[in-house]
């Protein structure tokens, strides 16, 4: 546990999900009471007959909540969770600041996609216009190109981000 945390603290968790299951466990810990985050995004499907856009959630089998230690077993109970993800052996939390990056990146209209690859460590590096202004993160080589990753360690991806060169500084 981090200093100055105790029982009374509220925390991000990472959770990981039944598959398909992220919506119906998202409102599951709403009823409860839990206060709960489900990225999503819109995206266009095809059928044979139509295209409709949905929401589907960002990162698959996903879904993160904000609770006191002692409420994780409540969470667990709740019908669509399956685990929390644990990192080094303990159950992993974030900082407010990735929920809050991972908020922003989803609400602006940037060019993001998502990747399960262990993204090597790289350059840290702040965005210095545009929508994502001040967001921070590691440049990294993907296809090619330099790109923007948010890196989100304790959940085992990463967020890229197709940002210009033009755009970063070096922090």
């Amino acid at each position: 546990m981090a200093l100055g945390l105790n029982h009374h603290t509220t925390q991000w968790y990472p959770v990981y999900t039944h598959p398909r299951a992220e919506k119906k466990a998202y409102e599951a810990l709403e009823k409860k009471g839990i206060v709960t985050y489900l990225p999503l995004r819109k995206t266009l499907k095809q059928w044979s007959d139509r295209k409709k856009w949905i929401e589907e959630p960002f990162i698959k089998s996903y879904l993160f909540v904000n609770i006191k230690p002692t409420e994780q077993a409540e969470v667990l109970m709740t019908k669509g969770i399956a685990r929390f993800i644990y990192f080094s052996g303990k159950i992993a939390s974030m900082p407010d600041r990735q929920i809050e990056d991972l908020k922003l990146v989803l609400a602006s209209a940037v060019d993001i996609e998502i990747t399960e690859e262990a993204l090597q460590p790289g350059e840290r590096v702040r965005i210095k216009a545009g929508p994502l202004k001040d967001l921070e993160g590691e440049v990294v080589a993907y296809r090619s190109e330099k790109q923007l990753a948010l890196r989100f360690e304790n959940i085992g991806c990463s967020i890229i981000i197709h940002v210009g060169a033009s755009l970063i500084q070096r922090i």
